[in-house]
């Protein structure tokens, strides 16, 4: 612009879109990521016929106690470089080593997955898999202990399969939990919106991922963008979580369910 130009020049530019909004926008994804996974089971919480505020006390009781493992192994991990989590998607305020984006995603996804399993809990009158989740559960033990021995130079997949198959038989020869079978229909359930939003954390959609891994670290399979080890994650830390939520159900109904 010429001097005499410079007033309407610098005023133009005021309402010109700047290049710099999008990179800002994209510290944000993390963030997004989580508030779409409880915006719709937090407003669905006070619905009457699942009355899922109802619960809550069991449902935070388990998502602490599950929070106090898994994010001292988040930690260790994140440390050790066996993952890691990306600058650009996130706000950048870190404790212990995390992103507060991770620690939101361990009450986000939780409570949505324990929002599924009451759903199913409600439509399910009948425990379908009731006969066969016992030695269904023994079987899988068997199978993640088997492949954790296997790969004990990989942290990931040995910590994850191992700890996941500890909790399996806990559950099935030593508590002898009733719900198994209402838990594996609801983990099931769960797998669709985990692989949604665990797709876009781990690259889908994006130039690059928002929690990147370490593949010597895992089996290098992959379910699109996704380390296998990831549903098995999934399925430790939800039902460990959905043992203290089902101990405060069984203590409300006063019953041996």
């Amino acid at each position: 612009c010429q001097s005499a130009e410079a007033a309407p020049c610098a005023a133009s530019a005021l309402f010109r879109p700047q290049r710099v909004a999008l990179p800002l926008m994209e510290r944000w994804y993390y963030l997004a990521l989580d508030l779409f996974s409880i915006a719709f089971p937090l407003a669905a919480s006070f619905e009457p016929r699942i009355a899922y505020w109802r619960k809550w006390r069991g449902l935070f009781t388990g998502i602490g106690v599950m929070m106090l493992v898994f994010v001292a192994w988040d930690a260790a991990f994140t440390a050790q470089g066996v993952w890691g989590f990306s600058d650009r998607y996130t706000l950048g305020v870190r404790f212990l080593g995390l992103p507060i984006e991770e620690w939101l995603f361990f009450v986000c996804v939780p409570y949505a997955c324990v929002y599924l399993y009451e759903v199913m809990r409600y439509a399910l009158h009948k425990d379908v898999l009731g006969r066969i989740a016992r030695p269904l559960a023994i079987v899988l033990a068997i199978a993640l202990v088997i492949i954790g021995l296997l790969n004990l130079d990989r942290f990931y997949t040995a910590i994850t399969f191992i700890s996941a198959s500890a909790m399996l038989a806990l559950h099935a020869l030593v508590l002898r939990s009733a719900y198994l079978g209402r838990f594996f229909i609801g983990y099931a359930l769960s797998l669709v919106p985990f692989f949604l939003v665990n797709g876009i954390l781990t690259g889908w959609l994006l130039p690059e991922p928002i929690v990147w891994y370490n593949d010597a670290e895992n089996l290098g399979i992959r379910l699109g963008t996704i380390p296998v080890e990831d549903s098995i994650y999934l399925l430790f830390f939800l039902l460990l979580t959905i043992t203290f939520h089902e101990s405060a159900l069984k203590r409300a109904r006063g019953d041996r369910a």
